[in-house]
Formats: C-alpha cells, structure tokens, sequence
C-alpha cells in the first residue's frame, strides 16, 4: 500500500478523534481521554483534542510533500480514516457507554 495514503487514513483517524474532544472543551463536559481517564475535564480535552488535530494536519501536510495539487486516492483514504473512527466511537458509545453516567470515584 502506498505510504501517503496510509498517511492520510491515520490523519484521517487523528483529525475525526479531535473533534468530540474539543467540542467537549468547549460545552465543558467531561469526556475520556488516555491523559485522564473518564475523568478528563474540558482543559484535558482541549490538549488532547488540540494534540490530536496538529497531529493529524502535520501527517498530512508531510505525506502529500511534493505530490501535486490533487488529492486523488489520499482523499479517499483520509475519509476512510475519518469514517472510521467515526464508527468505532459511536459503536463503542453504544455497547459500552465510556462517556455517559457517573465517573466513577465522583459524586454524580
């Protein structure tokens, strides 16, 4: 597989993972994070949030060095990424419920 487009999938995956973290800094909610655990607060979100997004953009921005000005398969693997995080999140919120009820260790 070529390596810019394996590049992208993984920026993909990096760039949707920031969203729900910095939208839960924003509306100041807690959300799971590996810096924090469930106990992650809106300050943890926006740096792994933040970490994730650079991340991702650096990725991208080195696996399209001197590849043109089209996207061509890299926009595909991108999306690719991006859907599947995306569907891992929302079947991981479903099954095991990581970011809903009571943190655990908390009052409420």
């Amino acid at each position: 597989m070529n390596s810019s487009r394996v590049s992208s999938f993984v920026a993909g995956v990096l760039v949707a993972n920031s969203a729900p973290h910095l939208a839960t800094a924003v509306t100041g909610h807690r959300h799971l994070t590996p810096l924090a655990g469930r106990n992650s607060g809106p300050t943890v979100n926006a740096l792994w949030g933040g970490l994730n997004l650079a991340g991702g953009l650096a990725l991208l921005a080195w696996s399209q060095r001197g590849g043109g000005t089209r996207w061509g398969g890299d926009l595909v693997a991108f999306e690719a990424g991006c859907f599947s995080l995306a569907a891992w999140m929302a079947g991981t919120e479903r099954v095991f419920h990581p970011n809903s009820g009571p943190v655990p260790g908390s009052a409420g």
